[in-house]
């Protein structure tokens, strides 16, 4: 049986990652072993402050694994029950990357449409795979997302096509999902439980 999924969703700063720590903590508190999956590469200055501060944060009985390249499914240890991959945003743009969705806005008229469409169902294909592959060897895996459709729309190609991706990829998590959450302003509104009704 695939483990239970727990979606947070949320805008930049909106609380999301620390309302996945509450519910990864309180996972552990019931016995849970807590691997933190992450996927965001420290290739600049600022995202290393980002990324230290999100170390900082976690408890240091849980366990890290960063994806193998931004992307690759990561090496659990044994005994490992709860996975919380923060941020899954972060995975689908690596990914885009690897499918060649990742050219500079002067290129962005060379790519013909239907190359576009079929390279971002090559994405959403390695994307899903992941999540069920995690899904297969844990009990509980709670995944971080940006809620990116709420903004402007982006004035080049490739921020549409990931905008587009992303909400598209949000909404097959969210359907597979026994949890969904939005967080906003630090707040939790609770979008889907897994009791039944």
């Amino acid at each position: 049986m695939p483990a239970r999924l727990v979606l947070v969703l949320g805008g930049a700063r909106s609380g999301k990652s620390r309302m996945a720590q509450d519910i990864a903590a309180l996972a552990e508190e019931a016995g849970a072993s807590i691997c933190f999956m992450a996927t965001a590469a420290d290739d600049d200055p600022e995202m290393v402050e980002r990324i230290n501060h999100h170390r900082n944060s976690r408890p240091a009985s849980w366990q890290t694994r960063e994806l193998v390249g931004g992307v690759g499914m990561p090496d659990l240890a044994a005994g490992i029950s709860c996975g919380l991959l923060d941020c899954f945003t972060v995975f689908l743009s690596n990914t885009m990357a690897t499918k060649g969705l990742d050219w500079p806005p002067e290129d962005e008229d060379l790519m013909p449409e239907s190359e576009v469409l079929e390279r971002m169902r090559r994405t959403e294909a390695q994307a899903l795979e992941l999540v069920s592959s995690l899904r297969d060897r844990l009990d509980t895996l709670i995944l971080v997302s940006n809620e990116v459709g709420m903004g402007v729309v982006p004035p080049y190609r490739l921020g549409r096509i990931f905008r587009d991706l992303s909400g598209r990829m949000n909404q097959k998590l969210a359907a597979q999902a026994d949890e969904v959450y939005l967080v906003t302003a630090g707040l939790p509104l609770r979008l889907k439980t897994g009791e039944k009704e």
